[in-house]
């Protein structure tokens, strides 16, 4: 890590950065539901068209897929004293899916 020993970095007291982190992945989810409310109450005002339908499915997946994603973190962070970092896989999952979701948001607006 960044200059620091490795007696160093097994010493180190991760404090409340496990639970700052926590709190992120909630917010994130906060507004990750807040988004594909809007998707279905967007697709369904103003007369109901089968592609409007199905970008909404298609959000509503996304959605849970990052729900997935973030619970997953969420706990680990939840049950752990020192949790390990964030997998790349998960990463870029979560990374992906919420770019995704941004899509499906924009596309039903245009």
């Amino acid at each position: 890590m960044g200059g620091m020993s490795p007696r160093a970095a097994e010493d180190r007291d991760p404090g409340l950065q496990p639970e700052r982190t926590r709190l992120a992945w909630r917010r994130t989810t906060l507004a990750s539901t807040v988004a594909a409310l809007l998707a279905v109450k967007t697709a369904l005002h103003g007369g109901v068209s089968p592609v409007r339908v199905a970008v909404c499915a298609v959000s509503c997946g996304l959605w849970l897929a990052f729900l997935l994603v973030a619970h997953r973190r969420i706990r680990t962070l939840a049950t752990t004293s020192r949790p390990p970092a964030l997998a790349p896989a998960h990463a870029t999952a979560g990374a992906l899916l919420t770019v995704a979701l941004a899509v499906c948001a924009v596309a039903l607006v245009l």
